[in-house]
């Protein structure tokens, strides 16, 4: 068995991070945002910083729970989620702003709510 409460502070930050990816991304309305401007620069930076975050705070969950907690929640492609963070942090020049926009508009709205979900589930 693993340490609930410190599995449920992990997923109370992912779900701060995602949260705060979705309000930095809502005026977002085309990748050309994030590129053609140096405010647009630091947002994708600043969501960027924030996808390593959660990458990264999903590889500890897998760690603290031995692999068993994300692969009951199988609407959301954990690995995916987690290899974003190695593509970010590895080859951050090489970050394609059209992906980071793609992730935002499409995956991270889910990613919050099925950690809503497993917060609700776990306590």
């Amino acid at each position: 068995m693993y340490d609930k409460e410190l599995v449920l502070e992990i997923m109370k930050q992912i779900y701060k991070a995602a949260q705060t990816i979705l309000e930095r991304f809502e005026p977002v309305k085309e990748v050309n945002y994030f590129t053609d401007s140096s405010a647009g620069m630091e947002k994708l930076d600043s969501i960027c910083m924030l996808l390593i975050a959660i990458g990264e705070a999903l590889k500890n969950l897998d760690k603290i729970t031995n692999n068993k907690l994300l692969a009951k929640y199988p609407q959301v492609n954990w690995k995916n989620a987690k290899g974003m963070r190695d593509i970010i942090s590895h080859h951050y020049f090489q970050t394609d702003a059209d992906v980071i926009f793609n992730v935002c508009k499409t995956h991270v709205r889910e990613l919050a709510q099925t950690i809503n979900t497993m917060i609700e589930d776990l306590s």
